[in-house]
């Protein structure tokens, strides 16, 4: 396999892990991170930024948690608003705002969203949900966010709502209420950029390193690739585990929600050319979500489900939850979506703070840090659109805390790895789908196809993916194994049978120096 010229600085592979995991036992870093989720790896790039030495680690690989089964959206806040969290709904808005102006402009774009009027829309909730959107639009505003990058709120005809979702039962439709928020090219990939502009300032990004026990001085740290354990010794002790903090840290309630997500093909949907808000029977202000992703995909999801029970690694969708989600979605649909067009499922849990009895619907999604007796900063609660300000919180912490000489956070105006202005990210000679997922690193990408054209073909028929995206992974982006590749750096395994026809070309683009 060829390569590219490289973004050195910012690569992550098998070779840079092994050199940095074992350069650590003779070091002691300023801030040991542990988790690299979209929270963990924003607080390396934090406290990396701020000039602090730093190692982040994960016992399995970059957003293999809760940051890859989102609904893939970067949210302004506004069902936040409904329930009376004015300060998370504006905190919302601003961060969106930082990524889609500054930080991330190539992987956040704006994307269309009708509230269809139908007959189980009485007219009384669509006012309601109209001031809720007027609201959404001053949220904008007060975040400074460009009219020119989300536009505002209308009222849309019957004939306008069914041009953009010509699914949609016309019988008793009454028009739709039009909104706009953020989308992300895919919430793994925002990860991996935030952690590889995490390491081209010096932080040590090491997957498939457990923290075996968590102190605030450090960590026993076993390497799952070799089974050895080293010490990690650190003057400050970050704990983002997200679910599964409250397993290395004593004193932290966590009650998971669980968010559910079928994988439709568009063509069920009759080419859906804007998202949808689908109001849940008997529920004023909860809606399902129905999501084009571009790529011939539509994501159909509910979040706020309780999840009792063990944690696992793995979250599984159950028959019940995809029955649920088909019946909600048919209540809208001229023709239901039958159980045999799902081509996948996916679920994801997140780390809400335990505030008690309750649905976790009502839970609040304002984040926490807590600090252990020991010292230890936890960071839980929140969401992936202020993951940021998160990782900023819990640096602040343990800066504070620990005494650490470091400045104020920088990251809401450093841009991560391929970020550039729309102007430029336009003018570059590179497929639109790089452009879009790898912004000005997009070039560098189809270079790899000089020697090796197929690289510049689907990895699969019929899906956009490309080879050279595969290759990238492996190269630049700490990819150690197929699953890296297919789950993660692409959305390839959301669909088993695409994931089964990709695996071969997955395996053979990886080095000899990675995981097999």
């Amino acid at each position: 396999m060829t390569s590219a010229p490289a973004p050195l600085r910012s690569s992550l592979n098998a070779a840079r892990r092994e050199r940095e995991l074992a350069a650590l036992p003779g070091e002691v870093v300023d801030v040991l991170v542990v988790g690299l989720g979209a929270t963990g790896a924003g607080a390396a790039l934090d406290a990396a930024s701020r000039g602090l030495s730093v190692a982040a680690i994960d016992a399995h690989d970059l957003a293999f948690g809760t940051s890859r089964w989102s609904s893939k959206l970067i949210h302004g806040g506004l069902r936040y608003l409904a329930s009376g969290q004015v300060d998370v709904a504006h905190e919302s808005a601003v961060e969106r705002g930082v990524l889609m102006c500054r930080t991330a402009p190539h992987l956040v774009r704006a994307l269309p969203f009708v509230l269809p009027l139908t007959p189980l829309v009485p007219r009384s909730q669509a006012m309601v949900s109209r001031a809720g959107l007027l609201a959404g639009d001053a949220l904008r505003l007060a975040a400074r966010t460009p009219r020119a990058v989300l536009p505002g709120p209308r009222r849309l005809s019957a004939v306008e709502t069914l041009r953009l979702a010509p699914a949609l039962r016309p019988y008793g439709l009454r028009g739709g209420l039009l909104s706009w928020d953020g989308q992300l090219a895919d919430d793994a990939r925002l990860v991996t950029a935030v952690a590889r502009t995490a390491a081209a300032h010096g932080a040590r990004i090491l997957t498939r390193c457990r923290a075996v026990g968590l102190t605030g001085d450090g960590a026993l740290v076993r390497d799952e690739v070799t089974g050895r354990e080293i010490t990690v010794r650190a003057r400050a002790v970050i704990n983002a585990a997200g679910v599964w903090a409250g397993g290395l840290v004593d004193g932290v309630r966590l009650r998971p929600s669980r968010g559910t997500h079928l994988v439709l093909s568009a063509e069920s949907l009759r080419g859906l050319s804007a998202g949808m808000h689908v109001p849940i029977p008997g529920a004023s202000s909860r809606f399902m979500l129905v999501i084009p992703q571009g790529d011939g995909r539509v994501y159909v999801g509910l979040t706020d489900e309780p999840a009792d029970g063990p944690i696992p690694d793995v979250p599984e969708p159950t028959p019940g939850e995809i029955g649920f989600l088909l019946d909600i979605l048919g209540s809208a649909l001229d023709v239901p979506v039958r159980r045999s067009e799902v081509l996948g499922a996916f679920a994801g849990l997140r780390p809400l703070l335990d505030g008690g009895e309750g649905a976790t619907a009502d839970l609040s999604r304002r984040h926490a840090v807590l600090t252990s007796r020991d010292g230890v900063v936890t960071i839980v609660g929140g969401k992936l659109t202020t993951y940021r300000r998160m990782a900023q919180d819990a640096v602040d912490a343990a800066v504070a805390g620990r005494g650490l000489p470091a400045g104020p956070s920088r990251t809401a105006s450093l841009p991560l790895v391929g970020a550039a202005p729309r102007a430029r990210l336009d003018a570059l000679d590179a497929p639109r789908r790089l452009v879009q997922r790898y912004g000005t690193e997009a070039p560098l990408l189809a270079a790899l196809a000089k020697d090796d054209p197929a690289l510049l073909e689907p990895v699969v028929p019929g899906l956009p993916v490309l080879g050279a995206e595969l290759a990238w992974g492996a190269l630049h982006e700490g990819a150690l194994d197929a699953g890296d590749l297919l789950d993660r750096r692409t959305r390839i395994g959301l669909v088993p049978a695409d994931r089964a026809a990709a695996l071969p070309a997955a395996e053979s683009l990886l080095p000899r120096t990675a995981l097999h």
